[in-house]
Parts: structure tokens; sequence; C-alpha cells
């Protein structure tokens, strides 16, 4: 009996040690829970905080209201261009497209760098009424080499006063700005104060300027036209769409020189055989274009870059924005609306597509299918698309981080790159040292991060942070190997 009632005072001592147990566990796991919930809550009050992305609005946000009863271009009405950078790549397409239909565009005034000759045979070809060239000393030899051609004399300015005057020319319609760098900021304000509509092609204009320059364009009522590929095919994608449909942008990136090569092999590259994986970074497998954009594409920094200049284009929230590897292409961008259809726009690969849009923009121009090949669905083929590795491409996410933070970090991740690739090119690091770079220099930024930059604070942290990529470099302290 007494054996009896031990067993049950031991069975009824361990099912009560037993439900304690369970209720400890349980009030672990709730405070487990209740912590986490908390930190979660901390960690989107700061993501809150940090998040500056409604601050600046945008070009055209969510929506492109096409203007109506806008007569076609041709029969005597002809869009007078003036362009920034004209014996670049953009420049030397936008007058291909100049030449090609004289009877809709005319070339009204130009600026150039220091390549005097082309220069020569553009204002011989264009007769624009204004031209500037880079530097003072360049002006005697432009009237020279104009002399020798037989051709008009136009007023000739040169620095950045000439870039200026080119564009806010009295009689030009649009600015096509197709200047490299910061350098295209200046012009740019002048030509959105003169109520001139803008080409965009320089993308420092959004990505370091989009703080001060959309609320700029937005107060002036001025049209900033996209020219790059990617963001022209939004552009096309939103034309007529009602308010408050577009709920995602997708853009497209060819993944470039290592979107076949997993992380690891590229590791192993990195420390076996530093100067195959510069070979590789630098060639493209659709295209053959410079050594920077070509390495930017193969860190997928063109992408991070895109994700910066949408946002700002279009108001689109970065939680809305996108990125996807198409390898072909062929789709150059994708918007999804409210209703969950996707709108793409599609096209064999060419420049002077987005070039030529903003600038005839509402309208359309017929072109040859000569010089302008028409889209071939059966030559085209397959079309593939596949997620971005965000580890492979660290990129991404410093680039979703710089727009979160808005003002001028944008800035400095773009002017930061711009170094981190020249240094790399020339061998003075290792490849995986480019994101390693730029991540210390935003991280140092955070403390003079400043929300609402002037152009002059735009200009400085874009040389603040060339200056500290050099100076890291140089200091030692990176690790990786160097391609010799």
């Amino acid at each position: 009996m007494r054996r009896r009632d031990t067993r049950r005072r031991a069975m009824a001592m361990a099912m009560t040690r037993a439900m304690m147990t369970t209720a400890t566990t349980a009030t672990t796991k709730a405070t487990a829970r209740d912590a986490r919930r908390e930190t979660r809550a901390r960690r989107a009050i700061a993501t809150r905080a940090s998040n500056n992305e409604n601050r600046y609005g945008a070009c055209w946000p969510g929506r492109a209201e096409v203007p109506a009863n806008v007569a076609a271009l041709g029969n005597g009405n002809v869009k007078k261009i003036s362009l920034l950078g004209s014996t670049g790549s953009i420049g030397t397409q936008t007058l291909d497209i100049c030449e090609e239909h004289p009877d809709k565009f005319e070339v009204v005034a130009l600026s150039a760098g220091r390549n005097v000759t082309l220069v020569a045979e553009q204002c011989a070809k264009f007769s624009p009424k204004l031209v500037s060239v880079q530097n003072g000393e360049d002006v005697a030899k432009l009237r020279d080499a104009l002399q020798k051609l037989g051709c008009a004399m136009p007023e000739i300015m040169y620095g950045e006063d000439g870039m200026v005057e080119v564009a806010r020319h009295a009689d030009c319609d649009s600015v096509v700005t197709g200047i490299v760098g910061c350098a295209g900021l200046p012009p740019t304000v002048a030509a959105i104060e003169a109520g001139k509509n803008i080409c965009l092609a320089n993308k420092e204009t959004l990505i370091a300027g989009g703080p001060a320059i959309v609320p700029l364009a937005v107060k002036h009522g001025v049209k900033i036209l996209p020219a790059d590929s990617e963001h022209s095919a939004l552009f096309q994608c939103i034309q007529g769409m009602p308010e408050g449909a577009l709920r995602r942008i997708i853009l497209t990136a060819s993944g470039g020189a290592f979107r076949d090569m997993d992380l690891a092999t590229m590791r192993e590259l990195a420390v076996s055989d530093p100067a195959a994986l510069h070979r590789k970074a630098t060639t493209h497998p659709n295209w053959d274009m410079g050594a920077k954009i070509t390495c930017d594409s193969a860190t997928l920094m063109n992408k991070a870059l895109e994700v910066i200049e949408a946002h700002y284009l279009y108001g689109t929230s970065y939680d809305n924005i996108d990125v996807i590897v198409h390898p072909q292409s062929i789709v150059h961008s994708m918007v999804e609306t409210s209703d969950s259809s996707v709108l793409a726009q599609l096209g064999w690969p060419d420049m002077r597509l987005p070039i030529l849009y903003t600038m005839s923009w509402p309208n359309r121009v017929e072109c040859s299918e000569v010089t302008w090949p028409r889209l071939d669905f059966v030559k085209m083929g397959d079309l593939t698309f596949r997620a971005p590795d965000f580890e492979k491409y660290p990129s991404l996410t410093m680039g979703y981080a710089a727009g979160r933070a808005g003002g001028t970090m944008t800035g400095v991740f773009s002017a930061a790159n711009e170094q981190a690739v020249a240094m790399f090119l020339d061998k003075k690091m290792g490849y995986f040292d480019i994101y390693k770079v730029i991540e210390l220099a935003m991280e140092a930024h955070k403390n003079e991060l400043v929300l609402d930059p002037s152009l002059d604070d735009i200009v400085h942290y874009d040389l603040w942070a060339r200056d500290h990529v050099k100076q890291t470099v140089e200091s030692g302290v990176l690790t990786g190997a160097l391609p010799r």
C-alpha cells in the first residue's frame, strides 16, 4: 500500500515538473517571439527613419500623360535641338538621327570636348548657330578648321559658360545631354530653368543630382525624357496609363560577363588567377562596349544605378522595383499594373531608338527598315529570365540602400563606383575589392549625408567619394590579389 502511494506521489511530482518545464519553455518561446517582434519593430522604425525615397517627387509619377493635339514632325514642323557632348557616342548617334531626318530635327547649338576636327566636320554638316568647346585654346583652332572647310562661322564659346549657353539657347526646344559625369549638371539646370525639355543620356543628372534636379524640373514644368534603353522602355509602357495603375517596375539585365559563372569559381579565380578574372570582367558576352560600362555590367552596378534612376523618374517605391536577368536583351524592361497585367517593350538592342524617342516624343518617327531593322520573332528565338544572385552581385543591395538613404548618398555610390572601376581597370586592385571600397565610402558618408543638397554639395561629395576610394586603395588595407 505504502509502495503504491509512493509511486503515486512520484508520478504526481514528475507530472508537476513536466508541467513546470512546459510552462517555462512556453514562456521562453513567448519571450523569444516578443523579442523578435520588438526587433522587427525597431528595424521597421529604423528603416522608415532612414528611408527618404518620397522626399523629392518624380519626373513622371506613375504615369506619362500624352499631350493632345501635337502636330506631327515634318512638313515644316521641325524640332530644334541643342546637343551637349556632340563628339561622344550619344552625340554622334544623335547627329546620325538628325542627318537621317532633316525635315524633323534641326541642330541649333552643340558643345563638345577637344576633338576639334570632328566638331568642325559636324559644324560643316549641320550649321549650328552656337558651338562650345572644352578649352579656350581650342577656339582659335576651331575657327581655323571651319575657315578651311569654307562653312558658315557660328558663335564659338568654351568651358562651362559655353555649355550653359548651348543648353539654354533661345531657339532650341529640347536638349540632348550626352556629357559624362557631374559636368552635365550645370547646363542641365540652365536648360530646365529656361524651360527646355531634357533628352536625358547623362546618368549623373538623376543618380547624383536627383534630389535637386527632380524638384526643379517639376517646378518649371519641364519634361525629362530618358534616353537609355531600360528607362525608355518603361516610359513607353506607361504612356496613357491612368493614375495609380503602375504597381511594379521590372528592369532587365543582360547579366554581364559572369552570368554563367558561379560565385565559388569567381572567388577561386580571384586568388589563383586574378588576371583571368580581370579579362573576363572586361569582356561582355553580347556586345563590344567600352571597358567601364562592360565592367559595370559584369558587377551589375549598371543595374543598381538604373534602380535609383527609375525611382527618380517614376516615383516607384524601391520595394516595387525589381531586377531580372534576361540574357537575350530583347525585352528592355517591363511594368506591372495594378490588375497584374505586365507590359513590356521589345526590340533589337540599339541605342538609337531610345534617343530618337526622346527627341520625337510624343510623336513616332517612321524609319527605314535598312538602317532600323524590324524585330523578327522567329530569328529572335527563345526568351529566358532568371533572378539575380544578390550574393554574387552585392552592388544591387548597395544600390537599394543608397537610394533609400537619398540625398548625397546616391552620388557617393555612383562616384565611388567610377573611381573603383577606373582603379580596377588600371590593375591597382582586385575584382571583389570594387564592392568593398564602395561599401566603405558609403559607410564613411553616413555621418555627412546631406538630404537636400545644392549642386555644390553634389559636386563636393562626388569628388569626396572618388578621393575616399583612391585613399583606401593606396592605404594598402585591401587584401585582394592584383591582376598582373
